[in-house]
């Protein structure tokens, strides 16, 4: 159901911490004109947690106007909160979302009938197509294959799944069980080739934000089977996917990437901070030994 390249979308903002909307509408332009499949707004790269339901609700329609029928957006609009997550992915329909993403409820940490229960629920209340968010890093609990599975077949409706929990294996045993025409995505940029060998139809991408053209390149060749391509491009570019996800949590090195560009300015909203000169100095060398400085 979905194969490509989808990028996690950054939120900018400007030093104050209010949103850079201009910045964002010339982001989601440098995605589609090179190459992109499709856009995913407010997710963990787009700083949720510390945008008000306003500014959330805000940043998934300018996504959506932004995007101008060039391909899917998926709104983030997943939260630990069925209510919450019900409200928020309603209001990402009525501004023309073509699917949703639904992260595991994180800290409150349900049981696997209350996983089912909640995605169930939220999948019950739209007529978007979902795509289930396993990232146990994140959450500390994973989806287990079991509720996928059961989800699957209980809501036709959910058509997807974001796997961001590191397992090649994992992601085997979902390709192993899931209904055909069921699509796993992989939420790591450094694990997209290998997701791929195994199944997986594409990536929700971090790194994309900076490199869309060649992360693009990259699903595109492992889909058509290119390994040697699509491998030449993993070995180039892995030095910068590692950092991206290694010198601090996300979404702090890609957005330090994003402003050494000048695509933005780079702010972040506390509790995220800048990373340290000495980082920001590393990931600079990586981007500039990639002919990104």
């Amino acid at each position: 159901m979905y194969r490509g390249t989808f990028t996690a979308l950054v939120t900018p903002f400007f030093a104050d911490g209010s949103i850079d909307e201009a910045s964002f509408r010339r982001l989601i332009d440098f995605q589609f004109d090179n190459g992109v499949t499709g856009i995913v707004p407010v997710g963990t790269t787009g700083e949720s947690p510390t945008l008000s339901y306003e500014e959330h609700k805000r940043v998934i329609r300018l996504a959506v106007e932004g995007a101008r029928g060039r391909g899917p957006v998926i709104g983030g609009t997943g939260a630990n909160s069925t209510d919450e997550a019900i409200e928020l992915t309603a209001s990402a329909e009525a501004a023309g979302c073509e699917g949703v993403l639904q992260v595991a409820p994180y800290y409150n940490k349900p049981s696997a009938e209350g996983l089912f229960q909640h995605f169930k629920a939220v999948a019950d209340s739209t007529s978007c197509k979902v795509i289930l968010y396993s990232v146990p890093g994140r959450c500390g609990i994973d989806i287990p294959v079991e509720v996928t599975v059961r989800l699957a077949a209980a809501c036709p409706n959910i058509v997807c799944i974001k796997e961001a929990g590191g397992s090649v294996e994992r992601v085997n045993q979902l390709m192993a069980v899931l209904p055909r025409g069921f699509t796993v995505l992989s939420g790591d940029d450094s694990l997209t080739l290998p997701f791929i060998s195994v199944g997986a139809t594409g990536v929700i991408s971090v790194a994309s934000n900076l490199i869309p053209q060649q992360m693009s390149d990259l699903v595109k060749a492992a889909l058509a089977d290119d390994m040697a391509g699509a491998r030449a491009l993993h070995r180039q570019y892995y030095p910068l996917l590692s950092s991206l996800m290694k010198l601090d949590s996300n979404p702090v090195p890609i957005k330090a990437a994003m402003a050494l560009r000048g695509h933005m300015a780079g702010g972040l909203r506390l509790p995220m901070i800048a990373m340290e000169e000495g980082k920001i100095a590393e990931l600079g060398a990586v981007m500039a030994s990639l002919g990104l400085g």
